[in-house]
This record gives structure tokens, sequence and C-alpha cells, in this order.
């Protein structure tokens, strides 16, 4: 595994370590984010224990950040069958979840609203600030629709191309869009887990499924005929 002169076997296995890095990332800032456990307004919570509100920032960030990069390389098992879903897919997930790191960068400005103003002034000037039409269309909107959207039609094209069961874009769907429509709290932890499970599932598989068994998923130089050793000295 993640042999730097070998094109199949670093790039299978930074792809399929990734797929399991990020939505752990993920589920243990939602673990430790002062929000999941206190009071749902982000300008009292991180002022209640600003250490562990950094924490989750930079936790979410790195999730959010080596998530494109992992949904990218998936599209590589989508050659064949699921194609058009999976470039949809791909390019929408990668662009989401892109936007969705750079509003990180709003933490700690409602963090520092909130140890200066009191809670319902803070919140006010954060709206003021993250309401205006850039922030929305240019960063919002995106993460709140391509994300979630692009994800569930990469695990559709992966599904159609048969390298997972029908249950993956089931769970995936769940856990990718109901978080955008219930509350700020405990649950929270429900949604990271089963973004863990079905993300780690899908890096198992690639970890599991062997430097052949990728290559064999690249096009063959010979109609008809799709070998390892066709593109064992080519890039991905």
């Amino acid at each position: 595994m993640f042999k730097l002169s070998d094109a199949i076997d670093f790039r299978r296995s930074v792809i399929g370590a990734t797929l399991i890095v990020s939505p752990l990332f993920q589920f243990i800032a939602t673990l430790v984010d002062p929000g999941t456990w206190g009071d749902d307004r982000e300008a009292v919570s991180y002022g209640d224990n600003p250490a562990m509100a950094q924490l989750q920032s930079v936790l979410y960030h790195w999730s959010w950040v080596l998530l494109p990069l992992a949904v990218i390389g998936l599209m590589h098992l989508t050659r064949r069958r699921g194609v058009v879903l999976g470039h949809i897919g791909g390019v929408f997930a990668a662009l989401g979840f892109i936007n969705a790191s750079a509003l990180l960068m709003g933490d700690p400005v409602e963090w520092w609203l909130g140890l200066n103003h009191p809670p319902d002034q803070a919140e006010k000037l954060f709206n003021e600030m993250f309401d205006l039409p850039g922030v929305v269309f240019g960063f919002q909107l995106p993460w709140l629709f391509l994300g979630p959207i692009g994800m569930i039609l990469v695990v559709i094209a992966l599904t159609r191309a048969g390298f997972v069961h029908w249950w993956v874009p089931v769970v995936g769907s769940a856990v990718w869009i109901l978080p955008n429509v219930t509350g700020y709290g405990p649950l929270s932890l429900v949604w990271g887990g089963g973004n863990l499970l079905v993300l780690g599932y899908l890096g198992l598989r690639v970890l599991r499924m062997g430097n052949a068994e990728w290559a064999a998923h690249y096009p063959s130089a010979e109609p008809g005929v799709t070998t390892p050793d066709s593109y064992a000295n080519t890039t991905a």
C-alpha cells in the first residue's frame, strides 16, 4: 500500500484511506462540537468551550477538503457503467464540499462576536454578514445543494457500475439530506455515524479490491479486452 512508485497502488490506497479518514474526522468534529451538547446558538456554545470549538472547525475543514479528492477518485470506478451520473455527481460533490470548507471561516467570527456582544446581538451581526448575496450564492447554496446531490449521484453511479449494493445510496441519501432539515444537537451524531458507515464502507471496498481489480477499470488498448498489465505503467 501507498507505494509512491506504483501509480495504481498509491492512488487506490490514498482514495480508500481518504474515504475512511474524511467521515471519521466529521464524526469526531460532531462529537466535540460544543453546539452538539450545549446551546444551539454557536455564538454562545463556542464561547463556553473555545478550545473544542476550534478543534471541531479544524476537523470539519479537513474532512470536507479530503472528501472531494476521494470522490474524484471514485469516478474511476464508473468508466463503463454509470458514467454520466458519476461525472455529474463527482463535479457537484467536489464543488459543494469545497464551499462547505470555506464557510468554516465563519466559526471564529461567530465565537468573537459571542465574546464581545450579547447572544441576540451577536447572532444578528453574524447573520448580517453571512446573509450577503455573495456569501449566500457563492458559498452557502453550492454547499447546501451541490454537495448532497453530488454524493447521492455518485453512489447511484457506483451501484449501476456494480461496485456497491442498493442500500448504499438509500442510507447515503438519508444521512446527506436529513441534517439540513433537522435541528442542531445530539441527533447530529446519527447523521455523522451514518456518513461514516457509508463512506467507510466505500473506503474498505477500495482498499480490499486490490491493484489488479482497480486496474481492470482502465480502458484497454485492445478493443474488448482489459487487463491490469495493459495499464501497469499508466497514470489514472
